[in-house]
């Protein structure tokens, strides 16, 4: 092949990535960061910076009381039908109730949540403005609930540590969260720890197997636990790196909390939206939902349907 057909079929191509990315271009853009101004409500007497600097520093924040009551209950009575199936194993809880599928339960609820200004501020600044709803989530720890183990909840990109997280988890208080009604563990800084620092495991039987039912047992000690003690409506956000579990249920009645989590546009998502949200509940959604279910590009192209925006593929 001489250089005169080299360069010919190199035009060729760049006009075909040109095409496509001059045809993606057609849709609109993406709709615009989440603006600071928006956080204020929710900073107190704090700035945004002090807040951030907290977030980098031990891993995790908790804002008080965000959602009103109104809206807790919106969301309770959202979830109530679906509270009926209980975990498969020691780390979901036997003696919870998980409810998967969210946008398709309650499509103008959970759309409202999963795209919060607070919780998206800081997966947008974390992750990037493309990032994707990775997970979206509730969780009913009933009385008697065991411990999780520990985990974090980028673990599933397997870089080692330590590293940048790869992902923002939110936590949304439906319930109060209290030191005996289950309140997610948190290891404040061990979003910096490398391998050799990670939480010691134990016998999986302890972890993944019915019979692991004795709310007052704990495979995994440690000293340096802190409790994300807080009202209902409050939200914690954590780095995807941050070592946290469920706590134990040793009250008499139930925690509820929805967490929406959150990763990089060019991860694999941890639940699959796309599939299990009928386009006609996508339709119920916001745009900027949509584009965190993964009806958005990322880099350009990627993401692409058809070899058109996949917002312009659902409507088709």
């Amino acid at each position: 092949m001489d250089v005169t057909t080299r360069m010919m079929k190199k035009d060729t191509g760049d006009a075909e990535k040109s095409a496509q990315s001059a045809e993606l271009g057609k849709f609109a853009g993406p709709q615009a960061a989440v603006d600071a101004a928006a956080l204020q409500p929710w900073l107190g007497e704090r700035s945004l910076e002090s807040w951030l600097q907290q977030f980098d520093d031990e891993g995790y924040v908790i804002f008080p009381r965000v959602l009103p009551e109104k809206e807790v209950a919106r969301v309770r009575a959202a979830l109530e039908p679906h509270m009926t199936k209980q975990g498969r194993n020691n780390f979901e809880g036997f003696k919870s109730n998980r409810v998967y599928a969210l946008l398709a339960k309650a499509p103008e609820v959970f759309s409202d949540m999963a795209a919060h200004p607070l919780p998206l501020f800081f997966a947008e600044r974390d992750v990037g403005r493309s990032c994707l709803l990775s997970a979206l989530l509730a969780i009913n720890s009933q009385p008697g609930e065991t411990v999780q183990p520990w985990h974090h909840d980028d673990s599933h990109i397997q870089v080692k540590l330590p590293r940048a997280s790869f992902g923002v988890s939110a936590f949304w208080a439906i319930d109060a969260m209290t030191d005996t009604n289950g309140a997610t563990e948190v290891l404040p800084g061990s979003h910096l720890w490398g391998e050799a620092e990670r939480p010691s495991f134990v016998k999986s039987d302890l972890l993944f197997k019915a019979g692991a039912d004795n709310a007052e047992l704990d495979p995994q000690p440690r000293a340096d636990v802190v409790k994300a003690v807080m009202p209902a409506g409050s939200v914690m956000l954590a780095k995807g790196t941050l070592w946290h579990r469920g706590g134990a249920n040793r009250s008499d009645k139930a925690r509820l909390i929805v967490t929406p989590q959150y990763c990089p546009g060019w991860a694999r998502q941890l639940e699959n939206h796309m599939l299990t949200t009928p386009r006609a509940a996508c339709a119920r959604v916001s745009r900027r939902t949509r584009e965190l279910m993964g009806y958005s590009i990322h880099g350009g192209f990627m993401g692409y349907a058809d070899g058109v925006h996949p917002e312009r593929f659902l409507s088709a």
